[in-house]
């Protein structure tokens, strides 16, 4: 697996999405080969929403966020490690990543995900 944290691609990482209007989950962010694209839906002092999609082979490790994160996977499945316990996470499962500990997502196969941190 690539591991290069360089090759994410951001958008609206400030903005979000426009409010009040409909949106489909799925469809928020595409997939882009050979990269990771993180899509900011809302941003503000209490957190931050994202869609997240994963090429196959592509990884994101080594991160820490010093607030719980909520990750749910909304298409396909990853694989998340949490300190060196490694879980997988298929359509519609989620996990509570605690604050101040490293983690690491890994595509197998292209996914989707949501991940929410909550500033508190």
């Amino acid at each position: 697996m690539k591991s290069n944290n360089s090759k994410v691609i951001y958008e609206n990482s400030d903005s979000g999405l426009p409010k009040s209007k409909k949106h489909i989950i799925l469809e928020i962010v595409e997939y882009v080969p050979d990269r990771i694209v993180c899509k900011t839906v809302i941003k503000n002092h209490g957190g931050k929403l994202s869609v997240v999609s994963f090429d196959k082979g592509e990884k994101f490790c080594e991160t820490t966020v010093k607030y719980d994160t909520y990750v749910q996977v909304i298409e396909g499945k990853a694989e998340v490690t949490i300190g060196t316990k490694d879980w997988e996470l298929k359509l519609g499962e989620g996990m509570l990543i605690p604050a101040n500990t490293v983690h690491c997502y890994k595509a197998k196969s292209k996914f989707k995900m949501i991940s929410t941190i909550v500033r508190v």
